[in-house]
């Protein structure tokens, strides 16, 4: 088995690691706030002191972030992965960046040992290994990687470097949209007088009938356990806002999902799951 670096050990990025425990790699950790490695520590990984010194001791190393800013904060510099990986280093970056995150990586590191991979599915899927894996760069390096994103999930190979990022942009447009038009939908039927009960009913004949049933049990208690942090949707939100500019492209519905993610995350809402967004469209 080869030696994984995982450099950031928040909810998705140590559900990574310990996947990878599982399957028998040797593992290097690093994360900004060291108390998160513990846990894995105990189980056998090994602490880096720095990110370019978990790239130093790894063969492949996975990064795992919130955003642009976060990436290059762990890649750059004199601590960043591009100081510690050399030509022979694998690096797969998993975080939803968008693709101008990942030119600006391609060109700090080592020319030609760089994959895209952000993924779609969020705590639990991480968990059991389910998730999907949306794969930007060479053929051939995808090739020999695929074996270790199998561990995680089911790796799709979208196109080259980039691509992958612009895969994960495009999924979760569709995401956002359709819990922006359930929630109006559902505004819509509060507004005309039919009860919540019968309003599920009524959408369960409907193409929303999965995303409905699968988010009621949420809006009915008022409960949103973050699976995927409302705060991060927004700024996921962003970067299809900024690719779609960049690209000339009008995407009006995408622009009304952003504007609703933004007000539940001023409303407070922001460390909640990103389908609080029903809660603060429900209550206008």
């Amino acid at each position: 088995m080869s030696t994984v670096a995982v450099v950031g050990l928040g909810g998705m990025g140590s559900r990574i690691a310990r996947r990878l425990l599982d399957a028998g790699h040797e593992l290097v950790v690093w994360n900004r706030t060291p108390a998160r490695a513990d846990e894995l520590a105990a189980r056998g990984a090994e602490l880096a002191a720095s990110p370019a010194d978990a790239a130093r001791r790894a063969d492949a190393v996975i990064t795992m972030v919130s955003a642009p800013g976060a990436l290059q904060a762990v890649t750059e510099g004199t601590d960043g992965i591009a100081a510690g990986a050399d030509e022979t280093t694998t690096i797969i970056q998993m975080s939803t960046v968008g693709p101008e995150a990942i030119s600006r990586l391609a060109q700090a590191l080592p020319a030609g040992r760089l994959l895209d991979a952000p993924v779609l599915g969020s705590l639990a899927e991480a968990e059991a290994g389910e998730l999907r894996i949306f794969v930007g760069g060479p053929d051939e390096l995808v090739e020999e990687s695929t074996p270790l994103l199998s561990v995680l999930g089911s790796p799709l190979h979208v196109g080259p470097l980039g691509a992958g990022s612009a895969a994960k942009l495009v999924a979760n447009t569709t995401l956002f949209g359709t819990l922006g038009v359930l929630g109006e939908a559902l505004a819509l039927a509060d507004g005309l007088g039919l009860d919540c009960s019968t309003a599920f009913e009524v959408l369960a004949s409907t193409p929303l009938a999965a995303q409905a049933e699968r988010r009621r049990p949420s809006l009915e208690a008022g409960e949103y356990r973050p699976r995927f942090s409302l705060s991060l949707a927004r700024k996921d939100a962003d970067l299809i806002a900024e690719a779609a500019a960049a690209a000339g492209l009008d995407l009006r519905l995408v622009e009304a999902a952003r504007s609703w993610l933004r007000e539940a995350e001023e409303a407070g809402l922001g460390e909640a799951d990103y389908s609080a967004m029903l809660a603060r469209i429900l209550s206008r």
